[in-house]
């Protein structure tokens, strides 16, 4: 087993986003982490959020008889927090469904056409894409609901669907009318997000029901992203037919949009490296014996019998059945003070995330795009009961590219 640096790797192909809107800018600020995912905005975020807080300030100063009172200014600036706190409910099912598969998320990122969750990889199976992508809509079709039980309790059901369809003769109260826009926004969103236009929500569930039927990514990726340039230049014609009639903000909006998904499906429908490793799995490349460190031994005969034996930076660490558990790195191991290494187990120690490993009849293509084989230079391939049956360098896959 060779020990491989991460910077040979090339410039890693990401798997794409699953969004409320598209691609967002990489230039974005650090609000919070939410599970260890990093909650971001870009500078464009802050331009849609004032746009936003203006129109909405002077619908509720129709709504409430009052323009340009305090309370339309403030139930436009908590409609506002209300409709990006949709937007990013949204992304965090798409977020916390791609971990329960073993699908690593660096940020959400909330920007000028909604949001998007950046995944570190490509889903392995059509089940795994079908359940990552319709997370978010199911997330947004449960608020639209719990809205909408709230206002017909709270205004009942003819008044609350007078403020549904946002008529200014409504008989509501502010904040019921604010309860009313936020279910109609998430109405709006989960209906244009399951549109079959890649790479959007809904044309990722077809992609995964393509891929089902086909038992090909890149032909599955293909047909959806082909219908996506079809939505995409409906989108743009429906923006420009709306500038035409006056409505010149929406239809600018809506162009815009049609021309991102379209930029977006053209560039998937193109030929990737994933489809030219498509048909070819781990285990074709790995290397089938790799050096594993038990994990009954202390800190102090790891370090002498492997870490300084090998001069490697890290190994495999299994049970006694041979099962992987996680990674040992030198540098956790040698902080442990000298007096103490023999009574410290190396278990105790060892590294563990889903992205250490992958199944020996993955795809290769599974491994672009992972952090971990940026990381180490390697993943540890398993079998189907978890034991360690090899392991798959950098180098090697540079070699199956090649190939």
């Amino acid at each position: 087993m060779e020990e491989q640096d991460s910077r040979c790797l090339a410039r890693p192909v990401h798997a794409g986003p699953y969004d409320v809107g598209v691609f967002g800018g990489a230039n974005s600020i650090t609000l919070f982490r939410v599970a260890g995912i990093r909650i971001a905005v870009d500078w464009s975020w802050f331009i849609f959020l004032f746009i936003v807080i203006v129109w909405l300030s002077g619908f509720y100063g129709d709504i409430l008889d009052e323009p340009g009172s305090t309370q339309s200014y403030g139930l436009a600036l908590a409609s506002a927090i209300g409709f990006f706190g949709s937007i990013l409910l949204h992304e965090l099912g798409h977020a916390f469904e791609a971990k329960r598969s073993g699908i690593g998320i660096r940020t959400i990122r909330l920007w000028l056409f909604g949001g998007v969750a950046e995944m570190d990889q490509e889903s392995e199976s059509p089940g795994t894409e079908f359940r990552v992508a319709i997370a978010g809509p199911v997330v947004t079709l449960l608020i639209a609901v719990i809205l909408c039980v709230i206002g017909i309790q709270a205004a009942g059901f003819d008044n609350f669907r007078d403020a549904l369809e946002m008529r200014i003769t409504a008989e509501t109260n502010g904040p019921i009318t604010m309860v009313a826009w936020l279910a109609a926004v998430n109405i709006l969103v989960l209906g244009f997000n399951l549109l079959p236009a890649f790479p959007m929500d809904g044309g990722r569930i077809v992609r995964s029901i393509a891929w089902k039927i086909t038992g090909k990514r890149s032909a599955a990726t293909r047909f959806a992203a082909g219908l996506g340039r079809i939505f995409g230049f409906i989108f743009i014609g429906l923006g420009l037919l709306w500038i035409f009639n006056g409505n010149l903000f929406s239809g600018l909006w809506l162009a815009m949009i049609g021309f991102l998904v379209n930029s977006s499906a053209r560039a998937a429908s193109r030929s990737t490296v994933g489809d030219k490793l498509e048909g070819i799995t781990v285990s074709q490349v790995m290397d089938t014996e790799p050096v594993s460190i038990p994990a009954e031994i202390d800190c102090a005969r790891a370090l002498e019998e492997y870490f300084l034996r090998f001069g490697w930076s890290w190994f495999p660490v299994v049970d006694r059945h041979g099962s992987f558990l996680g990674m040992a790195v030198r540098d956790r191991l040698e902080a442990v003070p000298e007096v103490e290494r023999d009574a410290t187990p190396v278990i105790s120690l060892v590294e563990i995330n889903p992205g250490f490993s992958v199944r020996s009849d993955a795809g290769l293509d599974r491994l672009l795009g992972n952090p971990q084989l940026r990381r180490f230079g390697a993943l540890m391939v398993t079998d189907d009961q978890g034991k360690l049956a090899g392991v798959v360098t950098v180098e090697q896959l540079g070699r199956a590219l090649q190939a």
